[in-house]
C-alpha cells in the first residue's frame, strides 16, 4: 500500500539557511606588531620587577618577613634576690599584673565571633574572681570603649583564674614588684624601691647595678603555623640569671637585736638605739639593727628620716668605750707599764679646765684594769699625758678616725678629729680625748676599732655582703684579713683588762657561766655643733667574746635615754646581754671554762 506524504503547497517559499562559518580575513600587520610589543613589554616589566625584588629590595622584604615571623618578648626589668648569710629571703621580685578592659571587644567563650557582650555581664563574672562588687567594676568601666584599668597589683593565682574565664577584651599586663619578706628587720641596710622601681636607700641604691638582672629581649622566629623555628634563637637567648646577693647578716640574730632595742627604747623613752655585731676575724657584720625602723613594703607610711642608718652615718663622741683603745695606744708607745699603777684624785685641772670623774670621787692608787672598771677619767688623762701629743694624734689619725671606713655599707662617713696643730698646742684637747670626748666617730667605726683590739691588732673592713652567688649556693665564711696596726701582745693585754671589768662587776649582768667575756660601758655627754647639750646623754656598751679566742664584738648604743640612773651599764648592757646569749647559741660557741658551766648547772 502506497504511503502518502504531505506536499508543500504550490507557491510556498523555501526557508533561508545561514552559514555559521566565519570567513578568515587577514590581520593587518601593524595590529600584530602592537600585540607583540605589548606582550613583550609586560614580560619585560615582570622580569625587571622580579630582578628588583630579588637583587635590590631583598633586605626590605626579608625585614618584613622577619617582622611577621618573629615574636619578641621584652624583659620585665626584674632585680636579683637578696638573702641573708643562711639563705633566708630578704628581698625578691614577684610577678604582679594589671588588668585592662576593652569593652568594645567583650566576648565569651563559645559566642559567635561577632557577638558583643555587655559590660555588666563581664563585671558579674569578674566580681567573684577579684572579690569586688560588680557595681564597682561597672563604675570604673563607665562608657569608655577601651583601655580601662580595672585593677593592679594582682597576684599570679588571681591572674590565672582571670585567664580561665576566657573573656575576650580582658588583658593582663605583667610587671615585677619588690617584696621584703622580713619587713622592717633589714630595712635600715637594704633600703627599698619606690613605686616607680627607683632605688631610694640602702643596698638597693648603693648596689643598684649589681642587683639588676642581666636580661635580654627574647626573640623567636615562628613558621606559618606558629611553630617555633630553632634557627631564630641566638646564643644566650634562653640564659636565666639566677644570681643572688648574699648578706653577712643573720636574720635570727638581727631579730633578737631589734626586739631588744625596741623594748629598751620604750622603757627609757630614748630617741633611738642601734646594735652591731662583727666577726673580728674578717669584718663580717652578723647584725646591724636599729630602732625605730620602718616597713619597706609600706615605705610611704613612715617618716623619711627613718630611711637612713644612723649608726653608719651619724657621728657621736664615744666616751668611755674608747678608753681601751687609748690604753692600747699608750702601751704601743711604751708610755705606760702594763703592771703599773696610777693615782686618781677625783679631779684635776688641765689648761685652766677642770676635769672630774663621773661621780666626782677619787679612787686612790689603782692599776689599769681598775681604771677601766671604775671608768676613771682622771686616771685616763694622766695615763695618756705620758704619750707625746704628736704621737697621740698620729695614732688617732692612723686608725682612721677622720677617714671614711673601707666598707660596703651605704652612706658611711668619716669621723671628726681636731687638726694636728690645735690638738698638739692645746693641752685640753688630748686630755678630753683621753676619755673619749673632743672627737667624734660613727658606731660602725668604733666597732671596727674594737675588732682591732680583739683580733690581735688588725684593722679589718666592716662589710655586710659576701657577693653574688648562683642559685641556692652560699658563700663560705672568708678567712682572716686586715692591716696590722697594733702589736698582738698589746691587744692581748687590753683584752685581759676588759675581761676584768666584766668579771668584777656582777651588777653589769654580762657574765655568762663558762664563757670568758670582756666589755666596757660608756656614758657620754651629747654634743651638737661643738656644744654639749645639757642633760642629753648617749649610753653604750661594747663586749668581746670569747676572750681566749676572740671572734665577735658586740656594740649597743642608746641615744638620749630619759630618766634617772641612765648609764651604759643600766641602759645599753642589758641589750648586749640578750644579743650575747643568742650569739652563743646560734654560733654554737664552746665554753672556755666547761667546769664552771657544769658547776652553774649543779647550783641550779
Amino acid at each position: 500500500m502506497a504511503q502518502a506524504f504531505p506536499t508543500r503547497p504550490a507557491g510556498a517559499q523555501q526557508p533561508v539557511r545561514r552559514s555559521r562559518v566565519v570567513p578568515i580575513q587577514p590581520v593587518p600587520p601593524h595590529r600584530l606588531l602592537a600585540v607583540y610589543l605589548l606582550l613583550a613589554l609586560g614580560l619585560g616589566g615582570l622580569a625587571l620587577r622580579l630582578a628588583w625584588l630579588q637583587v635590590v629590595d631583598t633586605g626590605n622584604l626579608q625585614a618584613k618577613a622577619r617582622a611577621i615571623q618573629t615574636q619578641s618578648q621584652r624583659p620585665l626589668g626584674k632585680r636579683r634576690t637578696i638573702v641573708d648569710r643562711n639563705g633566708r629571703l630578704v628581698a625578691l621580685d614577684e610577678e604582679r599584673f594589671t588588668l585592662w578592659a576593652h569593652p568594645r571587644y567583650f566576648n565569651f567563650p563559645g559566642d559567635d565571633p561577632q557577638k558583643l557582650r555587655r559590660p555588666d555581664e563581664v563585671a558579674s563574672r569578674l566580681a567573684s574572681v577579684l572579690a569586688v562588687p560588680s557595681e564597682s567594676l561597672l563604675q570604673t568601666m563607665g562608657a569608655r570603649p577601651s583601655g580601662v584599668k580595672l585593677r593592679t597589683n594582682i597576684d599570679p593565682e588571681t591572674a590565672a583564674r582571670i585567664r580561665q574565664l576566657g573573656i575576650s577584651g580582658l588583658d593582663l599586663e605583667a610587671y615585677p614588684q619588690r617584696i621584703y619578706p622580713q619587713g622592717s628587720l633589714f630595712a635600715n641596710v637594704v633600703g627599698f624601691l619606690n613605686l616607680e622601681r627607683v632605688p631610694q636607700a640602702g643596698l638597693e641604691q648603693s648596689r643598684d647595678r649589681d642587683l639588676q638582672r642581666q636580661e635580654t629581649t627574647l626573640t623567636m622566629r615562628r613558621g606559618a603555623d606558629g611553630t617555633p623555628l630553632p634557627e631564630g634563637l641566638r646564643a644566650g637567648s634562653l640564659y636565666g640569671d639566677d644570681l643572688r646577693l648574699q648578706l653577712t647578716l643573720d636574720a635570727r640574730l638581727q631579730q633578737v637585736a631589734q626586739q631588744a632595742l625596741a623594748n629598751q627604747v620604750k622603757k627609757w623613752n630614748a630617741k633611738r638605739a642601734a646594735a652591731l655585731v662583727m666577726d673580728v676575724r674578717n669584718g663580717e657584720m652578723l647584725a646591724l639593727a636599729s630602732f625605730p625602723s620602718y616597713d619597706p613594703n609600706r615605705f610611704w607610711s613612715f617618716n623619711p628620716g627613718l630611711f637612713r642608718e644612723w649608726s653608719v652615718q651619724d657621728l657621736y663622741e664615744p666616751g668611755s668605750t674608747f678608753k681601751p683603745i687609748n690604753l692600747a695606744i699608750a702601751l704601743q708607745e711604751k708610755a705606760i707599764d702594763p703592771k703599773g699603777k696610777i693615782h686618781d684624785g677625783g679631779q684635776l685641772t688641765i689648761g685652766g679646765w677642770p676635769i672630774f670623774n663621773h661621780n666626782r670621787q677619787g679612787n686612790g692608787v689603782i692599776d689599769f684594769p681598775t681604771v677601766l672598771e671604775v671608768s676613771s677619767n682622771v686616771a685616763m688623762v694622766q695615763a695618756m699625758a705620758k704619750v707625746k701629743r704628736e704621737r697621740f694624734w698620729h695614732w688617732l689619725h692612723a686608725m682612721g678616725i677622720d677617714t671614711r671606713p673601707d666598707t660596703d655599707l651605704p652612706g658611711a662617713v668619716a669621723g671628726e678629729l681636731k687638726p694636728r696643730p690645735l690638738f698638739t698646742s692645746h693641752p685640753i684637747e688630748p686630755a678630753v680625748a683621753a676619755f673619749g670626748q673632743g672627737f667624734s666617730l660613727t658606731p660602725l667605726k668604733l666597732v671596727q676599732l674594737h675588732a682591732m683590739l680583739a683580733n690581735g691588732g688588725r684593722l679589718v673592713s666592716p662589710h655586710i655582703t659576701r657577693g653574688l652567688r648562683s642559685g641556692d649556693a652560699l658563700a663560705p665564711t672568708p678567712g682572716s684579713s686586715g692591716l696590722q696596726v697594733l702589736d698582738p701582745s698589746v691587744t692581748r693585754t687590753v683584752m685581759g683588762w676588759m675581761e676584768t671589768v666584766v668579771d668584777r662587776s656582777d651588777s653589769l649582768g654580762i657574765r655568762v657561766p663558762g664563757y670568758r667575756i670582756g666589755g666596757k660601758t660608756g656614758t657620754a655627754q651629747k654634743a651638737e655643733r661643738g656644744v654639749y647639750i645639757p642633760g642629753s646623754l648617749i649610753t653604750s656598751f661594747v663586749g668581746h667574746l670569747p676572750i681566749d679566742d676572740p671572734r665577735y664584738v658586740v656594740l649597743v648604743v642608746v641615744d638620749e635615754p630619759k630618766g634617772g640612773n641612765t648609764y651604759g651599764s643600766t641602759v645599753a648592757a642589758p641589750v648586749a646581754r640578750q644579743i650575747i646569749d643568742a650569739l652563743l647559741v646560734l654560733e654554737q660557741l664552746p665554753p672556755s671554762r666547761p667546769q664552771e658551766l657544769a658547776g652553774a648547772k649543779v647550783r641550779r
